[in-house]
C-alpha cells in the first residue's frame, strides 16, 4: 500500500509518500510554518510525487491529520485529502495530531505512559495520555494547564508536543519529574503515514476541534440590514 500523508494542522506543512509493504518513506517534504499552509501544500505534494517517481494513480490511500490544532490549518489538510480521494477514487482517512505525536515515543518504549499535549493558548492544552502498550488512559480533551498537570503527574511519564514545556514548568515539586520533555511543534509526517496505513478505511477525515473557535461573530457590532 502506498500512502500519501498530509499534515497542516499545527506548526508545519508536511507531505510524504509511504510504501507500507516495504515500511519505506519514498519521499518527504516539510516546511515549518504557522500560516500559509493552503499556498504551500499542493507544491509540496507535487515535489514529493516527483521525488518518489510515482504518479497519482500509484497512490492507494490518502491520510491527513484532523486535529486538534489550527482551525484553518486542519481544514486545509482535510479538504485536500478529500479532494484527492474523490479525484483518484481512493479512500481518505484521518488520524489525530495527538496520536501522531505519541506514536514515535511509544514505539521507542511502550511500557511508560506518553502524555501528548498541544498548547491551546489562554492557559489550556489539548491532551491525551497513552498508557503501557498504547492503551488509552485519557482520551483527547482540552484542559486547563492546572487540570492537565493534575492528571498527568501519575509517576513515570514522558511528555511530547508544544504543550510539553508548559506541563513541565508547572510540574509539582513533590512529584517525580517527567522522564522526557519533547517540545516538538508538529508530528513526524512519517508517523502520520504509518498510522494512516494501519487505520480502518472507514475512519473518514473529519475535524477534531475539542473546543469552539476563538473568533466569533460580534452580534452587537453587526450592521442592521434594510
Amino acid at each position: 500500500m502506498r500512502v500519501l500523508a498530509l499534515d497542516t494542522a499545527l506548526s508545519a506543512c508536511s507531505v510524504c509518500l509511504f510504501d507500507a509493504a516495504a515500511d519505506e518513506i519514498r519521499a518527504v517534504q516539510s516546511l515549518p510554518m504557522h500560516r500559509g499552509h493552503a499556498e504551500a501544500l499542493i507544491p509540496l505534494v507535487e515535489r514529493v510525487m516527483w521525488v518518489a517517481g510515482l504518479g497519482f494513480d500509484d497512490i492507494d490511500r490518502i491520510v491527513t491529520t484532523v486535529g486538534p490544532g489550527s482551525f484553518t490549518g486542519l481544514r486545509v489538510g482535510i479538504a485536500a485529502a478529500r479532494g484527492f480521494a474523490l479525484a483518484l477514487g481512493r479512500p481518505a482517512v484521518g488520524v489525530t495530531t495527538l496520536a501522531a505525536l505519541s506514536a514515535p515515543v511509544m514505539a521507542e518504549d511502550d511500557r511508560v505512559p506518553v502524555v501528548a499535549a498541544i498548547d491551546a493558548k489562554h492557559g489550556n492544552v489539548y491532551m491525551q495520555i497513552a498508557g503501557p502498550g498504547g492503551r488509552a488512559m485519557i482520551s483527547p480533551r482540552v484542559s486547563s494547564l492546572r487540570d492537565a498537570v493534575r492528571v498527568a503527574a501519575i509517576g513515570k511519564v514522558r511528555l511530547v508536543g508544544s504543550g510539553a514545556p508548559l506541563l513541565a514548568a508547572a510540574w509539582p515539586a513533590v512529584e517525580r519529574p517527567p522522564l522526557l520533555v519533547d517540545p516538538r511543534g508538529a508530528p513526524d509526517i512519517a508517523w502520520v503515514a504509518r498510522l494512516g496505513a494501519a487505520t480502518s478505511p472507514d475512519a473518514l477525515p473529519r475535524p477534531v476541534y475539542l473546543r469552539p473557535p476563538d473568533a466569533r461573530p460580534q452580534d452587537a457590532a453587526r450592521i442592521a440590514r434594510c
